[in-house]
């Protein structure tokens, strides 16, 4: 059975990010997620700040500000890293760091900060919302601004893969000037949707699970999602070596005293 669906491009205004709504975090929700980019004293955080400092080295170099996020399988914390790099990032950029939810299966963002959506991404994508700025929030007190969106059950293929979401992309790199934006993808072997994804992106990280994560699927992730650049990889959940008790790596506990 064939479905049609029509979708029409939504006309868009130019985007101000200083006048999106105001998202404030609770930080209980912070905290029970490890959530912790935003808060330069916090020990766990330090991880984040050293990643930040080689990304942005290497988009600057590279001149690439669309940069997607993704890994092999599920549950390797690439979302969770997402939100923590963009946090990171957002604490020492003179513009805006941008994170979007192209997880459209399982919408992790919103879960990671608390945040309930009516209207996000996925609605912008099948033709509900025409505005970028109606679906987009600024995190209180922070550079950090979230395009989260609503989990979506199935043909997301047909979102991603059509003029609408080219518009999306359009608008984000036309529309947010000089701002870093980051996008959680799907894992890679989940579906296509990630290849669908990068082949409107600049470039991408690959998360990769320490210890389930092994060398073929790694080999076949670079191999399926070539020609766009892997611009690096980010070994989460290490626990050995120079590891600390979360996982993070570069460090021991001695490392917090710095913090304190």
């Amino acid at each position: 059975m064939t479905i049609a669906v029509a979708k029409s491009i939504p006309s868009q205004r130019p985007l101000d990010l200083e006048s999106l709504p105001v998202f404030t975090p609770d930080p209980a929700v912070l905290s029970d997620q490890l959530i912790v980019g935003l808060d330069s004293r916090d020990s766990r955080s330090r991880a984040f700040n050293l990643l930040r400092t080689t990304l942005a080295k290497r988009m600057k170099e590279k001149g690439h500000r669309l940069v997607g996020i993704t890994s092999a399988t599920p549950s390797a914390g690439k979302s969770f890293l997402s939100l923590n790099l963009a946090a990171s990032l957002s604490r020492v950029s003179e513009d805006d760091v941008i994170l979007v939810d192209l997880d459209l299966r399982r919408a992790s963002i919103a879960e990671g900060v608390g945040m309930q959506v009516k209207r996000g991404v996925s609605e912008f994508l099948n033709g509900e919302v025409s505005e970028l700025a109606s679906i987009g929030s600024r995190v209180h007190d922070s550079q950090l601004v979230l395009f989260p969106t609503k989990a979506v059950s199935k043909n997301t293929a047909e979102l991603i893969s059509g003029p609408v979401f080219e518009k999306f992309i359009s608008g984000l790199r036309q529309e947010t000037g000089n701002s870093i934006i980051l996008f959680d993808l799907p894992p890679a072997f989940a579906n296509d949707d990630a290849m669908l994804i990068l082949g409107q992106l600049d470039a991408y990280v690959m998360v990769i699970d320490s210890g389930k994560t092994n060398t073929k699927q790694v080999q076949d992730v670079l191999a399926m999602l070539d020609p766009v650049p892997c611009i690096g990889t980010v070994l989460n959940r290490y626990n050995g070596g120079f590891a600390d008790n979360y996982g993070y790596g570069y460090g021991t506990s001695a490392y917090a005293k710095y913090y304190d």
